[in-house]
């Protein structure tokens, strides 16, 4: 099953060093029955778009809870696994691994461009509201979703991270 990992900069630096993934809970996002019941008319390609959004999504409360110098990036691990297991009733596209994630199963990056700063700290800073239901508070949470992560191959990861230190 493809599964999206969702993590800060600072989680991305640690992936990279210890060259495996350990999601937060155990906790990724994939096409699960919840989410194809809900887009029943969706194909497979649709589906991972809508759990890729569904992690790029929890990085923003993985941001609201990490330290205040934390860069304002969501970031998306896609990585191919065997074993993991469908969070029935939980969020549509929520699934649980047992351990970490090696990184010969990483297929891709999913990262927010320096444009995208801005939005997701507004995001960032009313995520919990929205989450609860406020319509102001959804709408920036949906201005940092509209806005696309741009794709790296594992091999391009470490070279992103240098490029990034050295410009800020």
């Amino acid at each position: 099953m493809r599964v999206y990992i969702p993590v800060t900069f600072s989680g991305l630096r640690t992936v990279v060093t210890e060259r495996e993934v350990r999601p937060q809970g155990g906790i990724v996002f994939g096409v699960t029955d919840d989410l194809r019941q809900e887009y029943a008319d969706a194909d497979d390609e649709e589906l991972e778009y809508l759990a890729l959004s569904d992690a790029a999504r929890a990085c923003l409360r993985l941001l609201a809870a990490a330290p205040a110098d934390e860069p304002p990036m969501r970031v998306v691990i896609a990585a191919d696994v065997t074993d993991a297991e469908s969070i029935p009733h939980r969020d549509r596209a929520a699934a649980r691994v047992a351990g970490p994630v090696p990184w010969k199963q990483i297929a891709s990056f999913h990262v927010d461009g320096a444009e995208a700063g801005d939005v997701v700290r507004a995001a960032v800073d009313v995520i919990y509201e929205a989450d609860l239901g406020d319509d102001d508070a959804e709408f920036a949470v949906g201005s940092a979703q509209d806005m696309d992560l741009a794709w790296y191959a594992p091999g391009e990861i470490a070279y992103l991270i240098e490029d990034l230190d050295s410009s800020g």
